[in-house]
């Protein structure tokens, strides 16, 4: 599909030679123990998938123990708590260390070569929740060597977790570990969501853009909706187990199934968190093998944005053993089969650009792990549908047919497409490719291990094997299946054992281009390029642009397109507008430095050090890393150039911008939902155990309610400070000018925002209401919690734009650091009067 563009034709003849070796200066990758400051998206999404596949590695050879301990009934091979520790951290390594880290690694690996970006927007903030990962991830990890590791499921359930059940730290690894690994993946999504919809190359408008950039803009959207909900669960159970706040506890007010509904809320989405980048692979691999555009390219967009919508109303499909009523039984049965609907859209998709080749499908291992992934998720699609029938998931919940079921969906889902990525890709990034006859040995290896093991676990699961069990009785039916799935399993490693092999035979890592183009696809990750990703930046008219332009690939690596030179003389890519592409203004990005790696480090440590109750040792930690931090985005403000600079075929783009153009104004914006997501799941939780449980409630004129008086004057000082900090934006001198005025309503516009929050704690606290009290007590207290987290924040970015005013580097022109404080400012009001008007006002209504 071809288009015209409005935008100038590129520049005609070769650059000089000098413009190259400036970018190959500016972006060169540190050598030696430098490396690990390097932040290029070649380096470290490298860096990141090796992670992601050791904790694949890590967690199969746990797989491995359980599949051996449940090979024959009666078995002693594991000790019942080491059983229950490998399970759990085997699954939880799985869910949070693997699946959702892989894909995102791949977005950060891909996008800016299929986007033609030099970099994503914000390459440090890349590379320290990439640090952050993986130092926590290997710490998690490790515990399951010292008798810490977690033993409640990977699922955490509530009453078992809680203190009394569940007495040592084991659990508080969990849930420290695991809700920072989620702030972590959060950190990425924002990365990814400003990235695809600002630095895509001139003319690529939405409709031109990659299904897996469509795929991964919605994966990261869906994360910045489904993962608070997770981490204020996280939140709620560590702190009733440190504290005493009943928020699970019935005796008290609270509810254990209110963990479920916080859990699963995030849980489900993230199934299709996980499968949709997996999908948007596919889809671009099939199109490059069938050597034809993708067929429904149209329908497949709508299919991922239905599935993403979808997605959020089957938390329940989980629940439905629980007791909810009827009523809700049928809404999320319904629900839960209507999400097959954007799925079989895509599958179909698929299998009819398959039959468009008309017999030329090229057959190699990528294709065969494709087709692969069409069998076995297509087996788990409609295992699901039948899980979804509630009478049928009554006979089946909490047995080995839903094991098998979400393996089929998750390893087929992801696992294979991630394997056909391996193999598809790894010429990009490595000197050679991956031999084609070991890749089809391990494709046949794990195709039949996979199958081998886990579809005789239907079987099992319907002769009624639990799941979660560390052995059983021998006579039941299932000594046989369970010898059968031990064999698959092993099969199946074997393939992946024989993966490594290729890999270290094979696999050489190159930020210079790879091997070149061997599928011959059309898609722009397969430009030739070097450290600095492209040449220069092409001007894109088609969805297959190496199909479509013909010269292109000559083009770019000749400098003939957008920005073939360093203008500022620092690392810089293109932003462009969200929905058409047009070129608007150049930004300048950081390079290597220590500081997002200390900061990475020493955050991990603050969360990990909280886990054993270290707590004086954390808080310095935690300081260290907020320095980090400072330190890091001190010097990223570079303020307006004087003239705009060229960027080829006559355009002139400004170095800077402020408002709402701004990169950063844009990220700031996904942060401020991620926090609205996270309260919305406060008010959810306040609202539910209000329900649940309403005779320990503050009824109507109850002593534990505050006067009317104490919300008035707390909402009066929140909008104080709100028109403090806008008059003191507005009060801003110009360049090169200095007043007092403004640093002193900066200043006194927190300091109110901070009495407002205590003002809130003190009015309750006066009443008489603790939080240990009961389940009403500790929500209106976590609303403080959490209104408290946002006002520290505030106060740290406010705190930082006053020095940099001080400094003489924030003035009417140079405002992006003020403008991007402003908006979580006014965001943390807007939350604080909302909680008045929930903890004060409804309980007067109800």
């Amino acid at each position: 599909m071809t288009g015209q563009s409005s935008l100038p034709l590129p520049n005609d003849g070769n650059r000089p030679k000098s413009e190259l070796a400036e970018l190959e200066r500016i972006w060169a990758t540190p050598k030696g123990f430098r490396l690990l400051t390097a932040v290029n998206n070649s380096v470290i999404g490298i860096l990141y998938i090796g992670a992601a596949f050791l904790f694949f590695i890590l967690a199969g050879v746990l797989g491995l123990l359980i599949r051996t301990q449940l090979a024959v009934p009666g078995s002693d091979f594991l000790s019942q708590d080491l059983y229950n520790q490998i399970f759990t951290v085997h699954g939880t390594t799985m869910m949070f260390l693997f699946a959702v880290p892989a894909v995102e690694a791949l977005g950060v690996m891909l996008l800016p070569q299929m986007l033609a970006a030099r970099d994503l927007p914000f390459p440090r903030l890349s590379a320290f929740a990439i640090w952050a990962y993986i130092v926590g991830g290997l710490v998690f990890f490790s515990t399951i060597f010292y008798d810490l590791a977690p033993d409640g499921g990977w699922f955490m359930y509530t009453p078992l977790t809680l203190k009394e059940f569940s007495p040592g730290d084991n659990a508080d690894f969990w849930l420290l570990g695991i809700g920072f690994i989620e702030i972590s993946a959060i950190a990425g999504a924002i990365e990814i969501i400003v990235g695809v919809l600002r630095t895509r190359p001139p003319g690529m408008s939405l409709m031109k853009m990659p299904i897996f950039a469509w795929a991964m803009l919605i994966f990261a959207a869906m994360i910045m909706l489904a993962f608070p909900a997770v981490i204020l669960g996280t939140m709620l159970l560590e702190i009733e187990r440190s504290f005493g706040w009943p928020f699970f506890t019935p005796s008290k007010g609270g509810d254990p199934l209110l963990w479920q509904h916080l859990f699963w809320f995030f849980g489900h989405p993230e199934v299709y968190i996980i499968f949709l980048p997996a999908a948007g692979l596919v889809s671009m691999i099939v199109a490059t093998m069938a050597r034809r555009p993708l067929i429904g390219y149209r329908l497949i967009v709508v299919a991922l944005i239905g599935t993403g919508f979808f997605s959020f109303g089957l938390w329940v499909h989980h629940m439905f053993t629980t007791g909810i009523p009827s009523m809700s039984l049928g809404f999320f049965s319904a629900a839960s089969m209507a999400v097959a609907i954007p799925s079989g859209i895509q599958m179909f998709s698929w299998l009819a650009t398959i039959a468009a080749a008309r017999g030329r499908l090229q057959i190699n291992t990528p294709s065969l792990f494709v087709l692969g992934f069409l069998f076995i998720f297509t087996i788990g699609g409609l295992t699901g549908v039948m899980v979804a029938l509630v009478p049928l998931d009554f006979q089946v919940h909490d047995t080995y047919f839903i094991v098998a079921h979400f393996h089929y969906v998750l390893i087929g889902g992801m696992v294979f497409p991630l394997f056909a990525t391996f193999y598809y890709w790894a010429p990009m990034a490595s000197t050679r490719q991956l031999s084609e006859r070991i890749g089809k040995w391990v494709f046949g290896l794990m195709f039949i291990g996979f199958n081998v093991a886990f579809f005789p676990m239907h079987i099992t699961g319907l002769r009624g094997m639990p799941r979660r069990v560390w052995t059983y009785p021998e006579g039941l039916g299932w000594d046989n299946l369970n010898m059968i799935s031990t064999l698959g399993a092993y099969i199946f490693a074997s393939g992946v054992l024989l993966f490594l092999v290729d890999l270290a035979l094979n696999f050489r890592p190159t930020t210079a281009g790879g091997e070149g183009n061997p599928w011959k696809a059309g898609t722009l990750e397969w430009l030739p390029g070097g450290t600095y990703s492209t040449r220069s930046i092409p001007l894109i008219t088609s969805r297959e642009p190496l199909w479509d332009q013909p010269g292109l690939e000559r083009e770019v690596d000749e400098g003939r397109h957008f920005l073939p030179n360093a203008p500022t003389g620092g690392r810089e890519t293109i932003v462009t507008s969200p929905i058409e592409a047009k070129p608007e203004y150049i930004i300048r990005m950081p390079g290597p430095s220590w500081t997002h790696l200390v900061a990475a480090i020493f955050t991990a440590a603050f969360f990990l050090l909280l886990t054993i109750k270290a707590v004086t040792i954390a808080i310095i930690c935690g300081v260290i890393a907020i320095a980090a931090c400072i330190v890091w985005t001190w010097g990223l403000d570079h303020g307006p150039s004087p003239q705009p600079v060229e960027i080829g075929g006559g355009i002139k783009l400004p170095t800077y911008m402020s408002g709402p153009k701004s990169h950063s104004w844009w990220a700031m914006i996904v942060l401020v939902v991620v926090a609205s997501s996270l309260y919305v799941s406060y008010v959810f939780s306040y609202l539910y155990l209000w329900i649940v449980s309403p005779e320990v409630w503050a009824p109507h004129g109850s002593p534990a309610l505050p006067g009317l008086q104490w919300p008035l004057v707390t909402g009066t000082l929140a909008l104080a400070s709100a028109l403090m900090l806008r008059q003191g934006m507005r009060l801003l001198p110009p360049p090169g000018h200095r007043n007092g005025k403004s640093v002193l309503l900066f200043g006194s516009s927190v300091l109110v925002l901070v009495l407002a929050v205590v003002l809130e704690v003190f009015a309750h606290y006066q009443t008489g209401l603790r939080p240990g009290q009961n389940s009403y007590g500790a929500m209106v207290y976590m609303g403080s919690v959490i209104n408290g987290q946002v006002a520290f924040t505030t106060m740290i970015m406010i705190g930082f734009c006053v020095a940099r005013y001080l400094r003489g580097m924030l003035d009417k022109a140079r405002r992006v650091t003020i403008e991007n404080a402003a908006i979580l400012f006014y965001y943390s009001v807007a939350q604080l009067l909302l909680g008045l008007l929930l903890v004060h006002g409804f309980p007067r209504i109800a």
